[in-house]
């Protein structure tokens, strides 16, 4: 989830006391067995089906990390830079695994979910010598890490982004509170306001940073009439 500054630690926190409370699910029996990739040799159609079946929410899982990798894709190709797609696809479908239960628990999900991968991973066909790039490019996909290599780099911009224009305006109004409770309405705009604050420098590609503009001026424009049309979000 560089440096980090007093007003990213505002941001990361919301982000994670966001996806604390939004991707609470129902307790699972300490003995009941975890979900698993299918073993065998198509692994990249078993990673997709686990990531599918089991990694559902509004803002983040299955459609997230779809967008993530495909836009991780595109921004490499603008760069002219050479990804391993192998590491790219495994990072991008499994880096908020442990978001979920019952695979979270206590620690940065970027951390847990690196700590995770190759046990998941191993016997599904997976090239297991790429495993380190994987783990690294899980470990910094959040805007506030440092990615080092290809595929971590351009999976951090990818993910990054998406906090970014419309698709962040439905990912964290997609978080609130249906029931009144937290995070409500007001919280999900200081959500975006700080977004379109400490989001943006920790952009680090050529292409990366291309897309900025148009998803801040999106972002903004979007604020401002919510602004108007709630009395300052008054009635929000």
């Amino acid at each position: 989830m560089s440096a980090i500054t007093p007003k990213n630690c505002v941001a990361i926190a919301l982000i994670a006391a966001f996806s604390l409370m939004a991707l609470e699910a129902p307790a699972t029996a300490a003995d009941a067995p975890k979900p698993t990739i299918e073993k065998g040799n198509d692994w990249r159609a078993a990673v997709q089906r686990f990531a599918k079946a089991n990694l559902k929410h509004p803002a983040w899982g299955y459609s997230h990390s779809t967008r993530d990798y495909e836009l991780a894709k595109e921004l490499a190709a603008a760069d002219a830079v050479t990804v391993d797609d192998d590491v790219l696809f495994a990072a991008a479908y499994l880096h908020d695994v442990a978001a979920f239960a019952p695979f979270r628990s206590s620690g940065d999900h970027q951390d847990v979910a690196a700590n995770l991968v190759e046990s998941m991973l191993e016997g599904t066909g997976f090239p297991m010598e790429k495993i380190d790039a994987v783990r690294g490019a899980i470990r910094t996909h959040m805007y506030g890490r440092d990615p080092k290599g290809p595929e971590a780099i351009y999976l951090h911009d990818a993910d990054a982004l998406d906090w970014l224009g419309a698709i962040g305006v439905a990912r964290v109004f997609g978080i609130v509170d249906p029931n009144g409770g937290s995070p409500d309405g007001p919280a999900a705009v200081k959500n975006l306001e700080d977004s379109l604050e400490s989001v943006p420098p920790k952009i680090v590609s050529p292409a990366g940073k291309s897309r900025i503009e148009p998803r801040v001026r999106e972002l903004k424009e979007f604020l401002s009439v919510l602004r108007a049309e709630t009395a300052g979000i008054k009635s929000l």
